[in-house]
């Protein structure tokens, strides 16, 4: 991949960090808000998820000097999708990989479209940290792991969040959350 690294093409890169904002833009559409949605607000985090996508596509496209950083990137997507696949109800498919049976209140009927997406973006976030960020330290990612037991928390505090929110400030946003009971 030198080509890549000497042109700034990340093509990876540019593919995980898309995934993760359908990912984000999944949720979003599907009714049961985003991440950071209940604490700044769904436009407002709108407006953080499309500002760190485009970061993170312009910073691909330039050359090494940018590798550090998106090895953090790529780093914290990979750690954002492993928290998902081991802070929900999951089955094991029959290749032993977790696969989601509900998530952040998605429902059993949607997880065929969103494990996909996480898979996606798990793939894609590795495979550019082992071939595209190769002058950043190989502890920038690995720290960024050490953050899923945080994210875990986190998601599950921000979904009980937004479930009291979609039942005292009903909105398009968290029209799916509003079916679910709220909580204390």
């Amino acid at each position: 991949m030198e080509g890549a690294e000497s042109t700034g093409r990340r093509p990876l890169t540019r593919l995980t960090v898309v995934s993760l904002a359908a990912h984000v833009a999944f949720e979003l559409g599907a009714g049961v808000g985003l991440p950071l949605a209940s604490v700044i607000g769904p436009y407002a985090a709108t407006g953080v998820w499309t500002a760190a996508t485009g970061g993170v596509w312009v910073a691909s496209a330039r050359d090494a000097s940018a590798d550090k950083v998106l090895a953090l990137a790529n780093g914290f997507g990979l750690a954002a999708i492993s928290a998902h696949l081991l802070g929900w109800p999951a089955r094991r498919t029959r290749a032993g990989l977790p696969w989601l049976e509900d998530c952040e209140g998605l429902g059993p009927e949607l997880m065929r479209y969103y494990n996909p997406i996480l898979y996606l973006s798990g793939v894609t976030g590795l495979l550019a940290l082992v071939r595209e960020n190769r002058s950043a330290p190989a502890l920038l990612p690995m720290a960024m792991l050490g953050l899923v037991p945080a994210l875990i928390a986190y998601q599950h505090w921000e979904h009980r969040r937004l479930r009291r929110q979609a039942h005292t400030i009903p909105r398009w946003w968290n029209r799916r959350l509003r079916r679910l009971a709220p909580t204390p």
